[in-house]
């Protein structure tokens, strides 16, 4: 395992540049799963340079172990692991509630290969071989999302969500989600009263990294509006005509 501390100044929670030094923020703390000891002394010399806090695991259950500390602002995960895949310890993170944003990197380039990667929990897939510019890229957008923090619990207006045992109420009915539509709903949560464009939804509820022609959205925000809407209900999901969508909490 590899440690390399570089800075004490107090950490703000993402940093739009995670290697701004004088500004009031600390590092970010990144914890690389990668069991090739080549490509992983070069991902750490390099993230090293860029300020960033490493810490690396080597198999699995290693990586497994220390991601679940809760320490970490951000994971890069190799997918093929020893001991245990990348994407069974990145499922096993998701349905204990880890919110720290991954990045998975793997040598398995098909579309199937990626959209397993992204519907397992990552948030951004990567290709081998690839230029360390474009890793750095990568990780500072993740970065610069909004925080998620890490409570386990969402309360807004009539709606409850725990993220641990992935359930949503609505003034005590339960609302049976599918996994997308429970992502879906906790994007709006976390953005209440706030328009949110289709594009931006794409992006980051699907990880889109391009915008396709697709009622993706429309169709999914209709199946949760039902769910969430019953009849009798006050309308918590709304269209908004030419813009998008956003999640209105009564006052």
């Amino acid at each position: 395992m590899v440690d390399i501390s570089l800075k004490k100044n107090e950490r703000q929670p993402w940093p739009s540049d995670p290697h701004e030094e004088g500004k009031g923020h600390a590092p970010a703390k990144l914890l690389l799963i990668e069991d090739d000891d080549s490509l992983a002394e070069e991902i750490v010399e390099d993230l090293r340079g860029r300020g960033y806090v490493v810490k690396r695991a080597s198999t699995g259950p290693e990586g497994l172990e220390m991601a679940r500390t809760g320490e970490h602002d951000l994971l890069v995960m190799d997918r093929m692991l020893p001991g245990l895949d990348g994407l069974s310890v990145l499922e096993t993170l998701r349905e204990q509630g880890m919110t720290m944003p991954v990045l998975v990197l793997s040598a398995l380039s098909a579309v199937d290969d990626r959209i397993s990667g992204l519907k397992a929990g990552g948030d951004d897939y990567l290709t081998k071989p690839f230029v360390m510019e474009e890793l750095a890229a990568r990780l500072e957008a993740l970065l610069r999302r909004p925080i998620y923090g890490r409570t386990s619990m969402l309360k807004l207006g009539p709606l409850e969500m725990d993220l641990l045992e992935r359930r949503v109420r609505r003034e005590g009915r339960e609302i049976e989600l599918l996994p997308r539509e429970f992502r879906l709903l906790e994007y709006m949560m976390r953005r209440p009263n706030t328009v949110l464009t289709r594009t931006m939804l794409l992006e980051d509820v699907w990880n889109y990294r391009f915008v396709p022609r697709t009622n993706l959205v429309d169709v999914h925000i209709g199946k949760l509006r039902r769910k969430v809407d019953k009849e009798g209900d006050e309308p918590l999901i709304q269209s908004i005509r030419g813009a998008g969508f956003c999640l209105r909490v009564p006052e």
